[in-house]
């Protein structure tokens, strides 16, 4: 995966390019007004591993074909993170996590168009995916991007702010979110099934010209059952708890037999 991460952050980058270039021959596609683009949010939390596969390896198929043409895609970066005071909040992979998170919303207002931040926050995720985050600086060299505008605002107040409007979009989701990552189509979740997201996505796209990129696709499996993806829970599952409790119990009986 190191070794074709840049090769793949460029691919996506053309495909931006491709996609948003007035000069290109994109440009004369008729896409779709805004009020027909299916909603797609993701929520998540910056060092969750299954939030960077996500991004990694599953995103980017919005970018193949035409599919991001019918698609509003957001990313906000909270998680499951946690207010724990004035202005202040603990995040559940740490302070390394609370860092990255506040960079990438930093990201996100700096370079408000999808086109400018996906291809910062790809490459972050890739490292994270890649167990190599403490590398993330590296991205702006990697894109040949100026760091000042994204370090002056983690480091000063506008970083707080954004990490607390993004908690409080967070906490006021219905359903509630019970873990990331927390996929969401037109007010949707897609719950486990996040990893589907493409079918969902052209179930719910309402305009005359179906992407090439939903051919082919059984919208029907969508209501099958479905399979469960691993994610980072927000509060351990009771199940869990007592999995945990019963083995701790018997480890604990394992050794007073031993020792007797």
């Amino acid at each position: 995966m190191a070794a074709n991460r840049p090769a793949v952050v460029l691919s996506i980058i053309c495909c931006f390019f491709f996609l948003f270039d007035p000069l290109s021959s994109a440009s004369k596609i008729t896409l779709p007004s805004d009020s027909s683009k299916v909603s797609l949010t993701l929520y998540y939390e910056s060092l969750c591993p299954y939030s960077a596969n996500f991004i990694v390896n599953y995103l980017p198929k919005l970018f193949q074909d035409d599919l991001i043409s019918i698609v509003d895609l957001r990313l906000v970066p909270w998680g499951n993170a946690k207010i724990t005071g004035n202005d202040t909040f603990s995040c559940q992979h740490g302070p390394a996590e609370c860092l990255l998170n506040t960079v990438e919303a930093c990201a996100i207002d700096a370079w408000p168009q999808l086109n400018d931040h996906f291809p910062f926050i790809y490459c972050v995720e890739a490292l994270v995916y890649e167990r190599k985050y403490l590398e993330w600086e590296s991205c702006f060299e990697e894109l040949g991007l100026e760091s000042k505008t994204i370090t002056d605002c983690y480091a000063g107040g506008l970083g707080l702010k954004l990490d607390l409007q993004y908690a409080a979009e967070t906490n006021a989701l219905e359903p509630p979110h019970r873990y990331v990552p927390w996929v969401v189509v037109d007010g949707q979740p897609l719950y486990e099934d996040y990893e589907n997201y493409i079918s969902y996505v052209c179930k719910a796209y309402k305009g005359t010209a179906l992407p090439s990129a939903c051919s082919g696709l059984s919208f029907n499996q969508i209501n099958e059952k479905k399979v469960i993806h691993p994610v980072c829970y927000k509060e351990i599952p009771a199940p869990t708890l007592s999995s945990r409790a019963v083995s701790t119990l018997m480890s604990w009986l394992e050794k007073m037999a031993t020792s007797m």
